[in-house]
């Protein structure tokens, strides 16, 4: 199994949002912080945002914000909303779909059950779950206090 990098990019956001919560971060962070093309996060962040898992905020102050509390956003949610359109293998897709084995393939049914137990495993965890006192997560993500900039400057 393979998560597409939409996803891998999501997951990055989210949890960059969460780390740095008291603020709004800029994509232009993000992509640095997250070896990001600013450009596919672009995607990423306005797909977030229409899904409600973000707050965007235009302007020369803008940037993005979780768009509600991290322990209310969980994983499972994040990887169904961003991987729904990208079938798991050729036989899950409708309309593509040219396998011949199609009506009698018991792998098929395997794979149905493995995804399930994945998605479950990961509708477990939330947000939260990924940052709170991750030490080397809040090291690599989190951004300097604009309060300490402005002061020591």
């Amino acid at each position: 199994m393979r998560l597409t990098t939409r996803t891998n990019l999501a997951m990055r956001t989210l949890m960059f949002c969460a780390i740095n919560k008291d603020r709004i971060v800029r994509k232009h962070e993000i992509a640095v912080c997250c070896n990001a093309s600013e450009n596919h996060l672009a995607q990423v962040v306005n797909t977030l945002g229409q899904l409600g898992f973000v707050e965007t905020h235009r302007g020369r102050a803008g940037g993005l914000k979780l768009a509600r509390p991290m322990e209310e956003i969980y994983v499972g949610a994040v990887l169904r909303a961003f991987e729904a359109d990208v079938p798991f293998a050729e036989c899950f897709d409708e309309h593509a779909n040219t396998c011949p084995l199609r009506d009698a393939c018991l792998f098929r049914d395997a794979l149905i059950a493995g995804l399930e137990a994945f998605y479950t495993s990961m509708d477990r965890l939330t947000l939260a779950d990924m940052v709170r006192d991750n030490c080397a997560l809040r090291a690599l993500l989190s951004l300097p206090d604009e309060e300490a900039i402005r002061v020591c400057g």
